[in-house]
């Protein structure tokens, strides 16, 4: 070890930590609850009025514009991206399998950007706006309320593969889903929780037809049955018909979890999570503990917010959600 200095070493390796931790926290900090309190003080306020107004004109609403920012956040992070349309381009990500027929709640997000562009023009970014837009649909159907992390900014494409790649299906077992929230560094537990979101809204037939027609012992028969008036079997009748996820559909509550247990899940992504697997407790401890639910489901959206977010000169503020200025 001739011409080393051991105890140079122990502080360069010191100075590189701390380095790397500053660096860290500098990332973090970046995103912001109180990021628009000088520049758009009233973005909170007018975003809060336009998700009401879409909420109480249609109650699927709020489901539709809690699961747009998911479905943000797990393509390329929460940058926006989910909003772009097809263009010369662009390849959206709205016709991914995932999303394609299923994803809306887009002219909401148009309305409630027109709105904050009124009061503050190129301030607020797209990819903030649907972070603010899920908890205040929450909110407003009863759900859990959360502190938003603002400040970032929005992509300038957009990647359809990615969203068939990275987004869970309804067809997944347990160990697919599980894999698939893992990548974006949410455990089995946040995983349970935020698939808590299907507390609200509703399914369409196509998505849960195999399901029902070939899972005869998994589902209660009567459910079941029940299903079938809406989804019938022909893949070519009915694929837009609706059925709920829980028998409250427009509460964000706890039933969905009761309804796990009782074998009546709509989707099979949704009944693997009460399956004899490993996540079976967490289901049983969710239905028992409204709070736990609550708090769990919170933290986790806070935590998914965090995926990857574009700050600084890495995304900018589009002025129209739907393509790049």
């Amino acid at each position: 070890m001739a011409g080393k200095n051991p105890l140079f070493s122990v502080a360069s390796r010191a100075t590189a930590i701390v380095t790397l931790l500053v660096l860290s926290s500098a990332c973090q900090a970046k995103l912001s609850s109180t990021f628009y309190d000088k520049t758009c003080p009233k973005a909170l306020r007018t975003i809060r009025t336009a998700v009401r107004a879409a909420i109480d004109k249609e109650k699927r609403m709020a489901a539709s514009l809690l699961r747009l920012h998911f479905h943000d956040c797990f393509v390329q992070g929460c940058d926006g991206s989910v909003l772009l349309d097809n263009s010369d381009t662009i390849k959206s990500e709205k016709f991914a399998p995932q999303n394609g027929n299923s994803l809306r709640g887009f002219v909401v997000v148009d309305q409630v950007k027109s709105a904050v562009e009124n009061v503050c023009p190129g301030v607020v970014s797209c990819a903030d706006i649907l972070a603010v837009i899920a908890r205040d649909a929450s909110i407003y159907v009863g759900g859990p309320t959360w502190t938003v992390k603002l400040g970032r900014r929005d992509s300038t494409n957009a990647s359809p593969s990615l969203a068939s790649r990275n987004l869970p299906r309804f067809s997944n077992n347990l160990d697919e889903l599980i894999s698939t929230f893992a990548a974006k560094g949410l455990n089995a537990r946040e995983m349970v929780a935020l698939s808590g979101a299907h507390s609200i809204g509703q399914g369409n037939c196509f998505t849960f037809r195999d399901w029902i027609y070939n899972n005869k012992s998994i589902i209660d028969p009567a459910f079941r049955t029940k299903l079938k008036r809406i989804c019938p079997a022909n893949p070519a009748l009915g694929n837009s018909n609706l059925a709920p996820f829980d028998p409250t559909p427009n509460t964000f509550d706890n039933r969905f979890f009761k309804s796990l247990m009782q074998k009546k899940g709509l989707l099979k992504s949704d009944q693997v999570l009460f399956s004899g697997g490993s996540t079976d407790r967490i289901v049983k401890e969710y239905s028992k503990n409204p709070s736990k639910f609550n708090s769990d489901f919170a933290a986790a959206i806070v935590k998914m917010g965090d995926i990857q977010p574009l700050t600084g000169s890495a995304g900018i503020i589009r002025k129209n959600c739907r393509r790049v200025n």
